[in-house]
């Protein structure tokens, strides 16, 4: 994606501006928060282009809260009309998690800190941390996007499935590698030998091979 800003970003947008863009979309008058979302320091959050979405302005994404319908409003910017905003780390984050979660976030952060490794949550734990607002429910997935080297060690994807098999709500999300890409981390500890998986790009999504992606077992 061109510019400052890469998939999973956090932005800012100028209140004058988005106000301005809210006014053009009629099928949202009436939903709850989007009036005084700018104003009240809410992000957007940058996604990866659909089919057919081209041009310089930056594809964004927003997903209302459950009470809200969980609509998920998609709208594209000019990059001079975005500020970053820094995400919050697991830990940030983490104390707005339900009780239940805390043992399991503590394994998570030890299993970065063994790795050298900065996780951080996207989906309903981020929402709920950045907005204010109510996202996360008894059924909600833990959503974590896990910056990593490539080659991927075998070793923290095996320690990772052996939380997640033991945690009170299904642990998700993605491996980004340094270009941006995305994998699935499940599908990749999963995938056999040789095989291949979708690896989402800032552009589409194209199949990556396992081989390049999982360093070797040693004996």
């Amino acid at each position: 994606m061109a510019g400052p800003f890469r998939r999973h970003d956090l932005v800012r947008i100028d209140p004058e501006i988005w106000a301005a863009w809210l006014g053009t979309r009629l099928d949202l008058a009436g939903l709850r928060h989007l009036d005084r979302w700018a104003g009240a320091g809410r992000p957007l959050i940058v996604r990866r282009r659909v089919p057919g979405e081209t041009g310089p302005a930056i594809p964004l994404g927003l997903p209302m809260p459950p009470a809200d319908g969980k609509r998920r409003i998609g709208l594209a910017l000019p990059a001079a009309a975005l500020t970053s905003m820094p995400a919050p780390d697991l830990s940030e984050a983490g104390s707005h998690a339900p009780a239940a979660w805390r043992p399991t976030l503590m394994a998570l952060r030890a299993l970065s800190h063994d790795h050298g490794l900065a996780p951080r949550p996207f989906g309903s734990l981020l929402w709920q941390a950045v907005t204010g607002l109510t996202y996360l429910s008894p059924t909600s997935d833990l959503d974590l996007l896990w910056p990593c080297p490539e080659p991927i060690p075998s070793g923290f994807l095996a320690s990772l499935d052996a939380i997640a098999r033991h945690a009170p709500m299904r642990i998700d999300g993605e491996i980004l590698l340094p270009d941006g890409t995305g994998l699935h981390w499940r599908e990749l500890r999963e995938a056999p030998e040789g095989g291949s998986i979708l690896a989402k790009t800032p552009e589409g999504v194209t199949l990556r091979s396992v081989a390049t992606l999982r360093e070797p077992v040693t004996a």
